[in-house]
């Protein structure tokens, strides 16, 4: 199916993210679901993606992308803090992104390819809170 997961004692089969959305920074495997999933946690974030980007030699780095709710802020400060105790240093994203929305495809869900695609072609502007 091209996803990572794992079965546990009981028996039960628990989904970790997808294969193609694995981070490997420095040989280390980074699954940005665990990261979004944090970031969620945090009550002015509406909804978030990570996405790996290139790094010098080290293969990719955790990128975050956050919508803010409507009336609040953030600053990446804030963000690493509240990150900072609840994952590892390793993986808090290097870069923050606070945006206008994400893209979705006609279902809804958030297309991680097109956040690359965005990146890659260095129109991240076409996307960005302007005030954040």
């Amino acid at each position: 199916t091209g996803d990572y997961g794992f079965i546990d004692e009981e028996g039960f089969l628990h989904i970790v993210d997808r294969k193609k959305d694995l981070i490997i920074s420095k040989g280390i495997n980074i699954y940005p679901r665990e990261i979004e999933e944090v970031l969620l946690e945090h009550p002015y974030i509406e909804e978030c993606a990570v996405v790996g980007w290139k790094a010098d030699n080290n293969g990719e780095v955790p990128v975050a992308f956050i919508k803010v709710k409507n009336g609040k802020f953030l600053s990446k400060e804030e963000i690493k803090l509240f990150l900072k105790n609840k994952i590892a240093v390793y993986k808090i994203p290097k870069h923050f992104y606070f945006v206008k929305f994400l893209p979705r495809n006609p279902s809804g869900k958030i297309l991680k390819r097109k956040l690359r695609e965005i990146l890659e072609n260095n129109e991240i502007d076409k996307i960005l809170v302007k005030n954040n």
